[in-house]
């Protein structure tokens, strides 16, 4: 069996299931931005790849929880804001809810 090297060889010896687990994507940074990044996974002894699998997937988890919690507020009854007087309430009292 021929061994493949340079970028990906890892890929042979990690089993035929990891290419159908993880794909592989290109992208494009600004020079500042890649200095960050390997400085960065330098930090928390990891790779500029896995480092920025990382960082989009806590982006989409806290995205899907950002519109759970919107769409649980969404679905509750509006609150009437103005009292049988008709006065509204105070700025302070609207947050004391």
């Amino acid at each position: 069996m021929r061994r493949r090297s340079g970028a990906g060889a890892h890929l042979q010896d990690a089993g035929p299931w990891y290419t159908d687990l993880v794909r592989r994507l290109t992208i494009t940074l600004d020079e500042e931005t890649a200095r960050w990044a390997r400085i960065e996974a330098a930090k928390r002894y990891t790779s500029v790849s896995r480092l920025v699998g990382e960082l989009l997937r806590r982006h989409m988890v806290d995205e899907d929880d950002y519109e759970g919690a919107r769409r649980s507020y969404m679905a509750r009854p509006p609150v009437a804001l103005t009292t049988a007087g008709g006065q509204y309430p105070s700025r302070d009292g609207i947050h004391e809810w």
